[in-house]
């Protein structure tokens, strides 16, 4: 907070994901870290606006700087493929955030997000940056991938974030940009055995080969229940 009043930010909204396996475990410690946030910002100066959002479950399909440009520029390109739930919580904070500068009325902020998204003016600001910034670039592609399937079929019931960042970490990322994990299934979707859970991406055998032993230790990362027809 003290770096946002530092730049001269008047209003600061801050994503807050709750879950069992995210720093904040609960509504209860999201609701005392929120106002903790509101009381230090007011003593700054700053209108501080907190989210409780759904930390049980990964957002997008990447995880690792280059993965998550790539899930990024889908959603700004208004891919048909891109990722809802990325989508989805994008417009949420940007509605928040239109709010708070007064560009919107109150609960008409995600719908003009929406509106500024697939109209492109978004995708063109977006380039106007980077191209501010010494022009647009490519995310990096991995050189080495390793695909982990389900050995078990039936309904995915949850999915361990902590281990799968923590695989992602081992893989190389955020350090070499390409690495990281991108999912292929998720929460609620029925897989068959053998079917693609998530692929890890390393830019070297010994980065790929450290992340699948640890894997490998661990328990399955995917819980599939079986599903009873």
């Amino acid at each position: 907070l003290s770096k946002k009043a530092a730049v001269g930010s008047h209003g600061v909204l801050i994503d807050l994901p709750v879950g069992a396996q995210t720093k904040v475990r609960s509504a209860d410690a999201a609701a005392a870290l929120s106002r903790s946030l509101t009381s230090v910002g007011a003593a700054l100066g700053l209108r501080v606006q907190t989210v409780p959002t759904d930390g049980s479950r990964p957002v997008g399909r990447g995880i690792g700087p280059a993965l998550e440009a790539m899930d990024v520029m889908a959603v700004l390109e208004r891919a048909p493929d891109a990722p809802r739930d990325l989508r989805d919580r994008a417009l949420l904070l940007a509605g928040l955030v239109l709010e708070m500068a007064g560009r919107s009325a109150p609960g008409a902020g995600p719908a003009l997000a929406a509106q500024v998204l697939d109209d492109g003016r978004a995708l063109a600001k977006f380039i106007a940056i980077c191209e501010a910034q010494g022009g647009m670039r490519v995310p990096a592609r991995s050189d080495r991938t390793h695909v982990v399937v389900a050995h078990a079929g039936g309904r995915v019931a949850s999915i361990d974030t902590r281990l799968l960042s923590r695989v992602a970490k081992l893989a190389g990322a955020p350090r070499d940009p390409a690495a990281g994990a991108s999912l292929h299934a998720r929460i609620g979707d029925r897989v068959e055995v053998g079917q693609p859970l998530f692929t890890l991406h390393a830019q070297s055998r010994g980065a790929l080969d450290y992340a699948l032993g640890f894997l490998r230790t661990q328990l399955p990362m995917f819980h599939v229940e079986a599903v009873r027809e």
